[in-house]
């Protein structure tokens, strides 16, 4: 039985490196894509409409990118951080009314404070397993 669990890990382990590689490729076509236009930034400058397409592409780029981190170390603050980064990217390049907004702070609020505290929980366990492990070299 432990050996069925352990290649079912094995399998669930490949599959997750498999889905990040084809997440990274996508990345990279899409970094590929956004970089090959040479009159890009001409045309932003001759018409700045265009720059909430351009930004929204970017800020997209970015979020394949957390989300990649997420499957390569997958822990609760890369999943806060790609929240975070989906809701101000709602709020920014999205058509959004001010209460829209002020939801979008308030959950950026509570996403910074739950990261808070889930890093002040991790870092205070590890302070008592170095207290254990010194109060079990010194018996």
């Amino acid at each position: 039985m432990e050996k069925i669990k352990k290649v079912i890990q094995r399998i669930s382990e490949g599959l997750e490196l498999g889905a990040a590689g084809l997440v990274l490729a996508g990345i990279l076509f899409f970094a590929y894509g956004l970089i090959s236009k040479e009159n890009i930034f001409q045309s932003l400058l001759a018409d700045p409409s265009g720059f909430n397409h351009y930004l929204e592409q970017i800020l997209m780029l970015v979020i394949g990118l957390e989300f990649l981190q997420m499957l390569c170390r997958p822990n609760a603050d890369n999943v806060i951080e790609i929240l975070i980064f989906l809701v101000a990217r709602h709020m920014i390049v999205g058509t959004t009314t001010p209460l829209d907004d002020f939801v979008s702070v308030i959950s950026i609020c509570i996403l910074c404070a739950l990261r808070r505290y889930l890093h002040n929980q991790k870092e205070a366990e590890k302070k008592s397993d170095i207290f254990q492990e010194e109060g079990e070299e010194s018996e």
